[in-house]
């Protein structure tokens, strides 16, 4: 029964921060219901303005369908798999785990910026890791199948993801925390937020390479390339798995950027077999033949 009430507080907690977010009763800077959508409408406004693929229509192909799947991933799921969450922090609490128990270094007394600049980068490269890991094992694309099934690129298909992402993301997330002392900045919004723009950019109908900042910022130009249909045969697992930050595939070597037409065919070899409706796409990846 304890186990079930850490459960349901934490299920209910979830559900009042995001309502409170809805009806602005949290601090405006740490609103991510309502910075979703700035965010969003702000980037849709670019494309619309500034597209790069001036054929693309204003509402693209599947544009409502990653438009749900943003707040599905961003809220509904995190409500629904909230209490899970921290039934598992208790329980590998009792057996000494902890989020300080494999601290590396600690970042609570240096510069604000300097621990959000650590946090932030920390961060990117697990996440880069992960995405690297979900093309190279076939049991982790099946499910990755769902975000490359996306055949009009803009701002909403950063979010357009399987719920499994979530389950694979997450621990390698928290073992970045755990590696700072299960320490995470006051001003973690700021990279939260940043993060959200940066993947809305890369995702959008918008042309923008940043210059020289290309090599340290991952951006729409290189992005796009990630998910090309055709592929170079020496990266048949992939290109330009970035998040927020290129350096890594720069650093890795897993760049590829032969120009910047925008014009590409976009997908993978069998993507006709995705399901077209959210509910289908739910249970897809479970089945080896998906």
């Amino acid at each position: 029964m304890d186990y079930l009430d850490i459960f349901f507080k934490a299920f209910k907690g979830t559900i009042d921060w995001t309502w409170r977010s809805i009806v602005f009763d949290v601090p405006w800077y740490t609103n991510y219901f309502w910075g979703l959508i700035v965010i969003s409408i702000g980037v849709w406004c670019l494309e619309l303005l500034f597209p790069w693929r001036k054929e693309q229509s204003m509402f693209r192909k599947d544009f409502w369908l990653d438009a749900f799947y943003m707040f599905f991933n961003f809220f509904i799921f995190a409500i629904v798999i909230s209490g899970v969450y921290k039934v598992l922090e208790v329980v590998f609490s009792q057996f000494g785990i902890t989020m300080k128990s494999i601290a590396l270094i600690d970042i609570s007394n240096l510069p604000k910026g300097i621990q959000l600049l650590i946090f932030f980068v920390l961060l990117d490269f697990v996440q880069w890791f992960t995405h690297v890991l979900l093309h190279r094992y076939t049991v982790l694309w099946r499910f990755h199948k769902v975000h490359h099934s996306v055949k009009e690129m803009g701002f909403a298909a950063h979010l357009r993801y399987h719920w499994m992402e979530n389950i694979f993301y997450k621990p390698l997330k928290v073992f970045a925390v755990m590696l700072l002392g299960g320490f995470e900045p006051d001003q973690a919004y700021v990279v939260h937020f940043i993060a959200i723009t940066i993947g809305h950019l890369n995702h959008s109908n918008v042309k923008l390479t940043y210059g020289p900042l290309k090599y340290i910022f991952n951006n729409p130009v290189m992005h796009l390339y990630h998910h090309a249909y055709t592929l170079p045969k020496n990266k048949k697992y992939g290109v330009n798995f970035g998040i927020s930050l290129s350096l890594w595939d720069y650093l890795f070597k897993t760049n590829y950027i032969p120009e910047a037409s925008g014009k590409i065919t976009l997908g993978y070899d069998d993507d006709y077999k995705m399901p077209k409706t959210f509910f289908k796409q739910l249970f897809y990846g479970f089945k080896k033949r998906d």
